[in-house]
């Protein structure tokens, strides 16, 4: 057998992903394509379109790709550290844009604004997070916070880790965030009680809860659109 490896020049023309990029656009290839390009070049008995969808299949589907470790990435025959480098690179670089901000110049007037600022970064989390919005007086974006990382199925907040940075940065009100692992954002008892809890330290504080959404997989749940806010 050919020691070579099986480049993507190797493969007939129509089949060559750079080439097909450039011709019809990066939205008429496939993920195993867009992997491939990343991969540049296969195996000794794999092309780079076979290697990346053997890894594809193997992780589970394309959204378990971010969960891989650099290890993870190198179980897999012909991923050496220089490929499995140049992956996490680019699903980092993915996430990074998914989530980058660019709605300080807006304002947030409909819980759909909202979720969408967080629903590719939390959708598919294993953990629950709890993050929060800060707004102006105009409903503007002032930052995103962090607060807790939960376990599988519970996050654990107290009104002083919420309510600690708005009163640093002057906030004139929040939007609560968290995610649901499970994918259904319908919200739990503690969920409703947390939120009353809540809401009830913000108003207290003069730090008005605009809404606490739950963040799903591509789906969410808004209190305030629900009436229950």
């Amino acid at each position: 057998m050919d020691n070579e490896c099986i480049t993507i020049k190797d493969m007939p023309l129509e089949e060559r992903p750079r080439e097909k990029l450039v011709a019809l656009g990066a939205g008429a290839l496939s993920n195993a394509e867009l992997l491939a390009i990343l991969l540049r070049v296969g195996s000794r008995t794999e092309s780079a379109v076979q290697l990346a969808t053997r890894i594809i299949t193997r992780s589970g589907g394309l959204r378990n790709l971010p969960h891989l470790s650099l290890e993870d990435l190198q179980e897999n025959k012909g991923i050496g550290p220089d490929k499995a480098v140049t992956i996490k690179a680019a699903l980092e670089l993915g996430s990074r844009l998914a989530t980058a901000p660019r709605e300080e110049t807006g304002s947030i007037t409909t819980p759909r604004q909202a979720a969408d600022l967080f629903m590719e970064e939390l959708r598919y989390k294993k953990k629950e997070y709890f993050k929060i919005l800060l707004l102006n007086t105009k409903n503007h974006v002032i930052s995103r916070e962090e607060i807790s990382v939960g376990s599988l199925s519970a996050s654990i907040v107290h009104p002083r880790e919420i309510f600690s940075v708005p009163l640093r940065k002057s906030a004139a009100s929040v939007i609560l965030f968290h995610n649901h692992p499970s994918g259904d954002p319908a919200p739990s008892q503690q969920d409703l009680e947390v939120t009353r809890r809540l809401v009830d330290a913000g108003n207290i504080l003069g730090i008005a809860v605009r809404d606490h959404i739950i963040i799903g997989d591509g789906c969410f749940f808004s209190f305030r659109e629900k009436g229950l806010l």
